[in-house]
């Protein structure tokens, strides 16, 4: 049976879903110190912070493309994060699952919970823990710099590094084998126009 080119599994996607750390950032981690804890200073570790991310704007607006486009969308993570919390919440995404160590019970999880197939279902990861969800992914994505391993596995990989517009990159690239990029790009500028 011949081997399905990237182009022809991204059109059979109804679902995306990713990984946070390395995909939705660039992958560091920033902590502060959280004054107001009252563990004493020898105690302060990970759970007496405030931690942080940064986020691409380009992937933020990927996430409203997406939708325009009829694709449903979604995280899992192995950390928790209040961060992550938030800006899932900011930018709507159906399914948020923080704090899976296992992604690929993880990715059958959510694709049951949306009633699609595998083959439906993308996935977009950077590092080793990511193969357990891409493996079985209809569409498995790879940021531009993810591990070798990684690479190696996906049916594509972004032109831009994650945390730089790598989300953005897998939606365009799903929206125009598709054949609906023109489409979503005509109603997401209908619905927001330009402030001048």
């Amino acid at each position: 049976m011949p081997k399905l080119s990237a182009k022809a599994r991204a059109r059979k996607i109804k679902l995306l879903l990713f990984d946070v750390d390395g995909v939705l950032t660039d992958g560091k981690m920033y902590f502060l110190p959280d004054r107001n804890n009252q563990l004493g200073s020898s105690e302060l570790s990970a759970q007496g912070s405030i931690e942080f991310k940064g986020f691409h704007a380009h992937d933020g607006v990927a996430i409203s493309l997406a939708r325009v486009g009829g694709l449903r969308t979604g995280l899992i993570t192995k950390r928790y994060s209040e961060t992550v919390a938030l800006r899932a919440r900011d930018l709507k995404l159906e399914f948020v699952l923080q704090g899976c160590h296992d992604k690929g019970s993880g990715f059958r999880d959510v694709i049951q919970k949306a009633g699609v197939g595998s083959a439906e279902a993308a996935f977009v990861g950077d590092d080793i823990v990511d193969l357990p969800a891409m493996r079985p992914a209809g569409f498995s994505v790879a940021v531009k710099n993810a591990r070798a391993e990684v690479k190696k596995e996906a049916h594509y990989v972004t032109p831009h590094a994650g945390g730089d517009g790598a989300l953005r990159d897998a939606v365009e690239f799903i929206l125009k084998a598709q054949g609906k990029w023109k489409k979503v790009l005509e109603t997401y500028l209908a619905e927001h126009p330009t402030v001048q």
